[in-house]
C-alpha cells in the first residue's frame, strides 16, 4: 500500500498516513506559467495498491484537475489497483436537474475520474447517497456520525441533548446521530429557500425549551441557513445551541455570519483545509478526520470490511 497527495489538504493527508504508518510517495505537483498542471511520480509504484488523497474543495476545479492528473500519472505507471480518496466530493450538490437544461455536474465528475483510471472511490459524507450509483466502480462512503457523537458524548453528555435537522431533507442524517446518541429526540427546521444562497426560518417542528440542540449537516457553505436556524432555536426557547457538520465549505462572510450568531460552537471536520479566519474563529472548532480515513485505506488495502466501521 502506498499513500500519495495533491494540494488540497496537505495536513490532512499526513496526518491520514501517520495513522496507517505509510510515508507519504514522493510526487511533484505543480504548475506551468500558464497554470497547467505538472504531476511527476518520484518513486516506482508498479504493483502497488495505490491511494490517492485528495479533496476537490476550493479551487475546486484545480484540485479536480489534480486529482484526475495524478490518477492518470499512476495508471501509466503500472499500479495495480489506484483509489481516489477524496473526502469532500465537490460538484456533489449538483445530483439533479432542478430544472430544465441544467447538468447533473456530480455524474459527470464521477465520469471524469473513472475514465481517468480509478479503480475504486472513498469519500466521507456524500451529500447525497444516490452519488454512490453515479460511479460505475466500488465507491465506500464513510459517514462522520460516529467521530461526531464520540465527541458529542465527551463534551455534552451531561446535558438535555436533542439532535436538530436543519432542514426536512436531512432528517435521515439526523435520526442516524440522535441514535448513537441514546436515541436522544429530534426535531426539525422547516425553512423555505426563496433563491439560492439565501434562506428564511418558518417553522420548528419539535418542542426545543430548554433543550440543548444540536444542529447536524453535511455541509456548511455561506453559513446563512445555519445561523437562522440557530436564532429560531435559541427564539423557541432552546438553552443553547451547537452545530456538528461535516465539511466546512465556509465561503464568502461565513465566518463573520457564525461570529455573530446565536451557536455556542461550530465544529466542522478537517475534510476541507481550514482558511485562516476559520482556524482563528473563537466559535469554530476542528475536529480531525485522518483516523476514520486511515482506517477505512487500512481496511480496503487488507480487503477487509469497511462497513463494520459503523455497526
Amino acid at each position: 500500500m502506498k499513500l500519495i497527495t495533491g494540494n488540497s489538504n496537505l495536513p490532512l493527508a499526513q496526518s491520514i498516513a501517520d495513522y496507517c504508518g505509510v510515508p507519504l510517495t514522493k510526487a511533484v505537483v505543480k504548475r506551468f506559467a500558464d497554470q497547467e498542471i505538472f504531476v511527476e511520480v518520484q518513486e516506482n509504484v508498479r504493483g502497488e495498491d495505490m491511494f490517492v488523497i485528495q479533496s476537490t474543495s476550493y479551487p475546486t476545479n484545480d484540485n479536480l484537475m489534480e486529482l484526475l492528473i495524478m490518477i492518470d500519472a499512476l495508471r501509466r505507471a503500472s499500479a495495480k489497483r489506484i483509489t481516489a480518496v477524496i473526502p469532500y466530493f465537490g460538484y456533489a450538490r449538483q445530483d439533479r436537474k432542478p430544472g430544465p437544461r441544467t447538468p447533473i455536474s456530480a455524474k459527470l465528475v464521477a465520469n471524469l475520474i473513472t475514465t481517468a483510471g480509478a479503480d475504486r472511490v472513498l469519500s466521507v459524507d456524500l451529500h447525497a447517497g444516490q452519488i454512490q450509483g453515479f460511479f460505475d466502480i466500488p465507491t465506500d462512503n464513510l459517514y462522520g456520525a460516529p467521530v461526531m457523537a464520540a465527541d458529542i458524548m465527551e463534551r455534552h453528555g451531561d446535558k438535555n441533548i436533542m439532535v436538530v435537522s436543519p432542514d426536512v431533507g436531512g432528517v435521515v442524517r439526523a435520526r442516524a446521530l440522535a441514535k448513537r446518541l441514546d436515541d436522544a429526540p429530534l426535531a426539525i427546521v422547516d425553512k423555505r429557500r426563496e433563491r439560492a444562497g439565501v434562506s428564511e426560518v418558518m417553522n420548528i417542528i419539535g418542542d426545543v425549551k430548554d433543550r440543548f440542540c444540536i444542529l447536524i449537516d453535511d455541509i456548511v457553505d455561506s453559513a446563512g441557513t445555519l445561523c437562522n436556524a440557530a436564532g429560531a432555536l435559541k427564539d423557541a426557547g432552546a438553552s443553547d445551541v451547537a452545530a456538528y457538520i461535516t465539511h466546512g465549505v465556509m465561503s464568502g462572510e461565513a465566518v463573520a455570519r457564525v461570529e455573530k450568531s446565536a451557536l455556542r460552537k461550530l465544529v466542522i471536520t478537517d475534510s476541507i483545509l481550514p482558511t485562516e479566519s476559520v482556524a482563528n474563529s473563537s466559535k469554530i472548532r476542528i475536529l480531525p478526520i485522518a483516523p476514520l480515513v486511515g482506517e477505512a485505506i487500512n481496511r480496503i488495502s487488507d480487503e477487509s470490511s469497511v462497513s463494520s466501521l459503523f455497526d
